[in-house]
């Protein structure tokens, strides 16, 4: 089977993506990684490890099953392809994941702080922004963690380490992405100022309605 031509088009996007995730300042160098469940759920096509994004091809990509066995690609795979198959794992509608080492989520994520629903925008992100437990980087403790905290939410911290944020493709993965980096910051500044107020969980649920028709006409 060739797999190369079969899944050109998830290797690409990830290619693609992961260049906007470079891009948007959501992370530097060669850090985070980004993953696409392939259309037939089959595979996962994932970024190498250690590539930079702005020099990453289609053919760089790898190819892997479920189970974390390379089925195309000759590179090595993200050292936290165990993290995002546990998140495919964990939840039917996640078909994309995107993990950065973002500034004021990283912030957050060394304080241990979650981000409470402040604003408007945690919309894109669900009730809350949870902070998994710290585990070294690309074990399954830190896997297991990820895929535990995160529950119904579409974003969560790495405690120490970053954030994770999926979707139902790596558009709308990113877009996510970028929204928590806002909360974020916006979570951090005031705090340091004063106390922030809480929208009721009513609310949110209102705007994660509202969310779901602006974020289908953005596709």
């Amino acid at each position: 089977m060739n797999f190369e031509m079969i899944y050109q088009a998830e290797r690409e996007a990830v290619v693609f993506y992961g260049r906007k995730m470079l891009q948007l300042g959501l992370t530097k160098g060669t850090g985070g990684n980004l993953s696409l469940l392939t259309d037939d759920g089959e595979h996962v096509a994932i970024t190498p490890s250690a590539v930079p994004y702005d020099s990453m091809e289609p053919d760089d990509v790898l190819i892997v099953s479920k189970n974390g066995q390379v089925i195309d690609g000759s590179c090595k795979p993200s050292t936290e392809t165990s993290l995002h198959l546990a998140l495919y794992k964990a939840r039917e509608d996640i078909r994309a994941v995107v993990h950065t080492h973002s500034l004021y989520c990283s912030v957050l994520a060394c304080l241990g702080w979650e981000i409470p629903p402040i604003h408007y925008y945690m919309a894109f992100c669900g009730e809350k922004v949870p902070v998994a437990p710290y585990a070294t980087f690309g074990t399954e403790e830190l896997a297991l963690n990820v895929a535990t905290s995160i529950g119904t939410s579409n974003a969560v911290l790495l405690a120490n380490h970053g954030m994770v944020a999926v979707g139902t493709s790596l558009k709308e993965a990113l877009t996510v992405a970028e929204a928590a980096e806002l909360l974020a910051e916006i979570y951090y500044k005031a705090r340091c100022a004063g106390t922030p107020m809480q929208l009721e969980k009513e609310e949110i649920k209102k705007l994660r309605e509202a969310f779901k028709t602006y974020c289908e006409g953005q596709r």
